[in-house]
């Protein structure tokens, strides 16, 4: 926002520095006489009403305003009468300095009101980029909140699949705490980002997955497939876990190998994530989850990073529920705080 400010204040200024320059030109170089009326009013009248409507209108104290309009309405001329009754002989009466103080009037005139201009154009400005910020943080506070909301959930439902591992003394429970310190670590510092190559996530995924393996004694009960360089594509972090959780909430105790199909393919500025499960005969609404966190907070998080820039496709048979998810636009998505550095 100090920026902007910077940046607005600049710019006349710059333009006045340009217009002197062109009034010197003509006096040093053209030999034209100097005409003060049209530069130095101007240049007086235009910063003075500027400096008081930035600090007295936009506060809507009228009155005070008032009064040092009129007081830069009335001095406008008188400020460069010293300097016209030495360089034009016509001034060396009091009539031609009545005459010149009218004249000047006009240029006084025509001045505030391109202050006015000036003063509401950059007020349109800082009130649109103030807007932009507040709506920015909004949308920051909210997804801190969502994110905070995976946490828990998470953890409630990976510690009872350790919980029971340790209570049968099963030999894979060391194992089991190792891929959960390794899923915290990602989800306590990683996963701060904005976003994270995709990569990351996948290795999260993948963690999780062996994670959730250590509970079935058959072989891989989920093919997780990637296509697509992986390394040039970013995504939010933790935006695929609900998913993949669901797969697992929502099939049957029994699961055949690769009964689980989890893709990810990246096509240029295109992801598309699908995740297939089979249905339980008891599994009940497919998209409820505890306190109705999960899916909801899927896409709600969605709406939030990429509007306009996703879908979510749900499609069921007899047999299989199948999620798949695109994210249009993904270099765009990821540069995106380039675009916002001007704001900071």
């Amino acid at each position: 926002m100090n920026r902007i400010k910077k940046i607005l204040t600049i710019i006349p200024i710059l333009f006045w520095i340009i217009a002197l320059m062109i009034g010197a030109w003509d006096v040093f170089v053209e030999g034209q006489a100097l005409r003060p009326k049209g530069y130095l009013i101007g240049l007086y009248v235009f910063f003075a009403h500027l400096f008081i409507f930035k600090k007295y209108l936009n506060k809507r104290a009228y009155k005070t305003y008032f009064w040092h309009l009129l007081g830069i309405f009335f001095t406008g001329p008188l400020a460069f009468m010293l300097f016209a009754f030495f360089v034009e002989e016509k001034f060396s009466t009091w009539l031609g300095f009545l005459a010149y103080y009218g004249d000047s009037i006009p240029t006084v005139l025509i001045f505030i009101f391109v202050s006015t201009l000036v003063g509401i154009t950059q007020n349109l400005i800082i009130n649109t980029v103030k807007k932009e910020q507040l709506e920015k943080q909004a949308i920051n506070t909210e997804l801190v909140y969502l994110k905070s909301q995976i946490n828990p959930h998470f953890l409630f439902n990976t510690l009872n699949n350790i919980h029971t591992l340790v209570y049968t003394q099963d030999p894979t429970a060391p194992e089991a705490m190792m891929r959960l310190s390794s899923l915290m670590r990602y989800m306590i510092y990683e996963s701060n980002a904005a976003t994270v190559p995709l990569s990351i996530e996948i290795n999260y995924l993948q963690d999780y997955i062996s994670l959730q393996q250590l509970r079935y004694k058959s072989t891989d009960i989920v093919d997780f497939q990637v296509d697509g360089n992986t390394d040039t594509c970013h995504v939010a972090p933790l935006l695929f876990i609900h998913l993949l959780e669901n797969t697992y909430k929502h099939s049957p105790q029994r699961l055949k190998p690769r009964s689980i199909k989890v893709r990810l393919i990246v096509k240029e500025h295109l992801l598309i994530a699908t995740f297939e499960n089979p249905i339980g005969k008891k599994s009940g609404s497919l998209l409820e989850e505890p306190g109705g966190i999960g899916f909801l907070n899927v896409q709600k998080r969605l709406q939030l990073l990429y509007p306009n820039q996703h879908s979510l496709d749900i499609s069921k048979t007899d047999e299989v529920f199948t999620v798949e998810l695109k994210i249009m636009n993904l270099k765009t998505q990821a540069n995106e705080k380039k675009a916002h550095l001007l704001y900071n």
